[in-house]
């Protein structure tokens, strides 16, 4: 590696260079006093007097300290050489040192400085695959498409094989970066020319991978139209089935995508989890219960294992759409697949009873709900309240407001509000009053809505109805006061 790098290669702007996965994984309780020491020597001191810092501190370093200074060092490339030359003094470099460099140089675009790490390595007989795949990945970073194809090209004259691995990861680097994936379809038709590096599954779901995060629907197909034709079906493919499939259900293909997931199971495979949770995610924002359905029942049908938080966005998305069975159809089955029901669950379905005034059946459902130890939600409360009122059940009206009082379920006002006018529409004065007298004791907010429709009911009722009414609409303002 050459040692004056001109000051004036100054690496680009770190907002266009985010840190390494490498670096971003080191916690700072693992960093070590010898790292800590290094590194205030790297950021503080100059490149030309950094040797010298380093030797003072009477530490050497070992090959640990090394590889963490380097990943913690991308942001200062000429500092970083300098401390791996010094270091080298003391012990060879591993081949992890080595890639590290690499990347550290690529990263900051100092490519010429690069390929003398690379051509030192050969010497060193460090050099692997690796170093090239980080040279492949910054010089796409960079938008050097063509520098990383002729980086590919020239591999075997560094004794490392031009193989479908190899390859592989020059189209993962090109899909990464931004416009890269035509540049990868391109190096693909090179690659079907070529025996000794050939597309296999793997390249195909990088393809397809990057081709999901485009949005590319019809390249998408032509793609994996050619991979079943290059490759077949297997079950080792499901990366690319699960970006293929999501591609489709992210670009408003939902019905294509159930067609092709019948067909992958007719072939005996299937895509993953993460084809199911983005297909979910996107379909329920969409109120799409029907494509949804079918792409659940052939999942769960298959041995996919839903967690909770599916079943609930799927029981969701049903009652949304007043699919009820379907909804039911899920309740039932979570438990056999280790999923219990929790308040959403329930809320979910008996918030969809009341919607479609299934009063028989969201009697049942409360009295299952209770059984369970799930209540229903304020709203749903107030709202089951004013459903049995006006469906004929009225008991099971009160016994909803008996179970939010003695459950402790807050806020009460709307539910008391929905009590006081079923009551009010069925004449059931005394009650009325009762139950109110006790929701000012305890200062419920009586709407001036419900204070008028009771006045209504007490003074159709005769004189001494009025009088009820008066006193209990002095109690009203004067808790209005308070």
């Amino acid at each position: 590696m050459e040692e004056g790098m001109a000051e004036n290669e100054i690496s680009p702007p770190h907002s266009i260079r985010p840190p390494p996965s490498s670096q971003i994984h080191i916690s700072p309780e693992s960093i070590s006093s010898a790292v800590k020491v290094f590194l205030d020597i790297l950021i503080r001191t100059s490149p030309q007097q950094i040797g010298a810092a380093l030797a003072s501190t009477g530490i050497i370093p070992s090959a640990e300290v090394v590889i963490q200074v380097l990943k913690l060092s991308y942001d200062y490339p000429f500092s970083a050489v300098k401390f791996f030359q010094w270091a080298g003094l003391a012990h060879k470099h591993s081949a992890q040192a080595w890639n590290l460099m690499v990347d550290v140089l690529g990263r900051n675009r100092l490519f010429e400085s690069m390929w003398d790490a690379i051509r030192s390595m050969r010497q060193e007989k460090t050099l692997s695959l690796p170093a090239f795949a980080a040279a492949f990945s910054n010089y796409c970073a960079a938008g050097k498409f063509n520098d990383a194809v002729m980086t590919f090209q020239v591999m075997d004259k560094y004794d490392i094989p031009q193989d479908v691995v190899a390859a592989n990861s020059l189209l993962s680097a090109m899909c990464r970066a931004d416009g890269g994936v035509e540049r990868a379809l391109d190096f693909l038709e090179t690659m079907k020319s070529k025996p000794e590096y050939g597309p296999d599954g793997d390249s195909f779901a990088i393809l397809l991978e990057g081709l999901e995060k485009e949005g590319e629907v019809a390249k998408a197909k032509t793609t994996f139209g050619e991979m079943v034709v290059k490759v077949g079906w297997g079950l080792e493919n499901v990366a690319a089935y699960d970006a293929f499939l999501a591609t489709l259900v992210n670009g408003g293909q939902a019905e294509e995508a159930v067609k092709f997931l019948r067909v992958m199971k007719k072939n005996g495979c299937l895509p993953g989890l993460r084809f199911f949770s983005i297909a979910l995610d996107t379909l329920v924002k969409r109120k799409d219960s029907t494509n949804a359905i079918s792409i659940w029942d052939v999942m769960v049908g298959n041995g996919l294992m839903p967690n909770l938080s599916m079943y609930n966005a799927m029981i969701g998305l049903l009652c949304d759409c007043n699919e009820i069975d379907d909804a039911f159809r899920l309740l039932d089955q979570m438990v056999f697949h280790g999923a219990f029901p929790d308040s959403f669950t329930y809320n979910a379905i008996f918030k969809c009873l009341i919607k479609n005034n299934k009063v028989r059946e969201a009697g049942k459902f409360f009295v299952e709900m209770v059984k369970n130890e799930w209540l229903p939600t304020h709203a749903n409360f107030a709202a089951a309240i004013t459903m049995f009122f006006d469906g004929d059940d009225p008991e099971m009206g009160v016994e909803l407001w008996n179970s939010m009082l003695e459950s402790n379920v807050e806020p009460l006002d709307a539910a008391a509000n929905a009590l006081l006018l079923g009551l009010c529409k069925l004449d059931r004065l005394s009650e009325l009053k009762r139950n109110a007298d006790v929701m000012l004791d305890r200062r419920i907010n009586i709407y001036e809505s419900t204070m008028a429709s009771l006045k209504s009911a007490y003074y159709k009722d005769g004189r001494g109805a009025r009088e009820k009414y008066d006193g209990l609409a002095r109690r009203w303002k004067t808790s209005l006061v308070r």
